[in-house]
């Protein structure tokens, strides 16, 4: 159902929503009555039959000896009374005909019990329960049809045949306005009852109806939400496509700029070596200079060499081999690697005790080669200094690994942008050390961060947890 809004009160969707669902249950309970009375007149059916057989001679006795008329007043009689509301329940169900069908016949009932019982005043009650059964329609026009089948039936019957509605031949004229009087009060009292079943049955159905359309606003955001954030990861999807095309285009400038320089120092140096070479063969082994550019050559392709494999570094993706790794010697290992400097002192402060981890050796060698490298060189030019490689870990729990220096630190505005690829601030370098770094440290499914303050050093952690760096045996 399409809703319109109404914030000042009730909206109109909202009241034909309530008034479908109020006569959607009432002709559920209706229909639900009227299964019940096709089963209670079958009840009643073979109860009237009974009355006939057992007791109907004691209620007529020295009037008629032979019960034989009753009974198959019972039977008959009772099968018509039967069969024609049981019809209407099945295939009319629900409908106001059946209804005051119903109520005709179960009223009808009631007249031939009291006339089964020769009008005893005890099944005149059969009278009351019909009624209260017939108010579970909640209509009070089948109250209306029953009571007046029932006073029309005193009335003719009295008139006519006395004995079989009141149990004595000669009845006062004013028993049928008795016998109204008091089923026009239960009337009251069941027309009362209904009535607030029938307030409550529609304030059921406002709360349900209020419920479902709040469902429907419910699905209608959710739809809209799940529409945004489609929209949303098309867009990211489009900017990191965007984005990697700017960081190709900018790792290619920046690895182009870095091998120029050193690959244009291999050239001069290759081709001062082939003109002297070409003019003196032999000569060349006593100029200084063919050496000192060898040497230059050296360097600067080894600098090419390194660039690569710190492009390699960051472009590979390769996860960790995990294996007993102690951690003591790895650092050694790192720190022999890097470039010694002068007053520049490296200490590995690892206990020797420490119970030994789990780690890709390789990964991890690089790792901290490339922490221990950038302290160093962040030390300032021509003042001594200190950098410290610590760890601590337990069994059970996570390890911590730190490398410390003393240099000038980081300054605050550069610090949140030390892990992004392609960021440096040295002459030299395409700035993916601290990039790769980070990645090889996630793949190992610990952190690494960073606190530093200027003049005063820097400090490098880096968290693994336990499940990463499992103890070895």
């Amino acid at each position: 159902m399409k809703l319109s809004e109404d914030v000042s009160g009730p909206t109109v969707a909202l009241k034909e929503r309530a008034v479908l669902l109020f006569r959607e249950h009432l002709g559920a309970v209706r229909r639900r009555t009227d299964r019940l009375f096709a089963g209670l007149m079958l009840a009643q059916w073979a109860f009237g039959i009974l009355v006939a057989l057992f007791v109907a001679p004691y209620g007529w006795g020295g009037k008629d000896g032979a019960p034989h008329a009753h009974v198959y007043a019972a039977l008959f009689l009772g099968a018509a009374l039967t069969v024609f509301p049981i019809a209407l329940a099945r295939w009319r169900p629900g409908d106001a005909a059946t209804r005051h069908g119903v109520a005709l016949a179960q009223m009808l009932w009631s007249s031939l019990l009291i006339h089964l019982t020769g009008g005893r005043v005890e099944t005149h009650f059969h009278v009351f329960v019909s009624l209260a059964f017939l108010a579970l329609y909640r209509d009070p026009w089948v109250l209306l049809s029953a009571t007046c089948a029932t006073i029309a039936d005193h009335i003719i019957r009295g008139f006519l045949w006395p004995e079989s509605v009141y149990g004595v031949v000669d009845p006062e004229w004013w028993r049928f306005l008795e016998h109204g009087f008091w089923v026009g009060i239960l009337d009251m009292v069941l027309l009362h009852a209904g009535r607030g079943m029938r307030r409550e049955m529609r304030e059921v159905a406002v709360r349900r109806a209020e419920l479902e359309l709040a469902r429907e606003r419910e699905e209608e955001k959710s739809a809209a939400l799940d529409r945004a954030l489609r929209e949303l990861s098309g867009f990211q999807e489009h900017l990191i496509r965007v984005e990697k095309l700017a960081a190709v285009g900018q790792l290619a400038a920046s690895v182009g700029h870095e091998l120029r320089n050193p690959l244009a120092a291999v050239r001069n140096a290759h081709a001062y070596l082939s003109r002297r070479l070409s003019r003196d063969v032999i000569g060349a082994a006593d100029d200084p200079r063919v050496p000192q550019f060898l040497g230059v050559m050296e360097r600067e392709l080894g600098a090419c060499a390194k660039i690569i494999s710190d492009l390699l570094d960051f472009a590979r993706e390769r996860p960790p081999a995990l294996q007993p790794c102690p951690l003591r010697p790895l650092v050694d290992e790192a720190i022999g690697v890097v470039p010694p400097r002068d007053g520049v002192r490296i200490i590995n402060e690892v206990p020797e005790s420490l119970p030994v981890p789990s780690l890709d050796k390789e990964q991890f060698r690089q790792v901290l080669v490339n922490l221990v490298q950038n302290a160093v060189e962040a030390m300032p030019t021509g003042r001594t200094g200190q950098v410290s490689v610590l760890a601590e870990g337990q069994d059970a729990g996570p390890w911590a690994i730190r490398v410390i220096d003393d240099g000038a630190g980081i300054p605050p505005d550069v610090l949140p942008k030390i892990f992004e690829p392609l960021f440096t601030t040295k002459t030299r370098g395409t700035g993916l050390g601290l990039a790769i770094v980070a990645n090889m440290v996630q793949r190992h499914g610990g952190t690494i961060s960073v606190r530093s303050e200027a003049g005063r050093g820097s400090e490098f952690h880096i968290h693994l947890p336990a499940t990463a760096a499992a103890q070895a045996a």
